[in-house]
């Protein structure tokens, strides 16, 4: 059984069962902190594997990140809107360290 947020990236590698939900990557068991979400999500996988009846099965789960889809336009960008605040804060940070070490060319 895999969770996954790569259905292309899994489907590909050949895994006997996948759960997928379409939410950014990192989160292929549901949202951070939101302990509901995350228990929908694995009980979907455990109703899958009550039911799977051949390899290669996959089920996609109804849930949706936002109302909103623009994370996934945004998501390899420089504004993810899926971070909270304090990570944002510290990923332009980093990222900001990052570049200033790489040298003016990287900007």
């Amino acid at each position: 059984m895999t969770f996954s947020n790569a259905r292309d990236i899994s489907t590909s590698a050949f895994n006997p069962r996948l759960v997928f939900t379409n939410y950014p990557l990192g989160n292929p068991a549901g949202r951070p902190f939101d302990v509901v979400n995350q228990r929908e999500i694995l009980e979907t996988a455990f109703q899958m594997l009550e039911r799977a009846t051949e390899a290669g099965e996959i089920v996609d789960t109804p849930h949706q990140w936002s109302e909103n889809h623009d994370w996934m336009r945004l998501i390899f960008s420089d504004e993810q809107p899926f971070l909270s605040e304090d990570a944002e804060r510290d990923r332009r940070e980093r990222l900001e360290k990052n570049r200033t070490a790489k040298g003016p060319e990287s900007k």
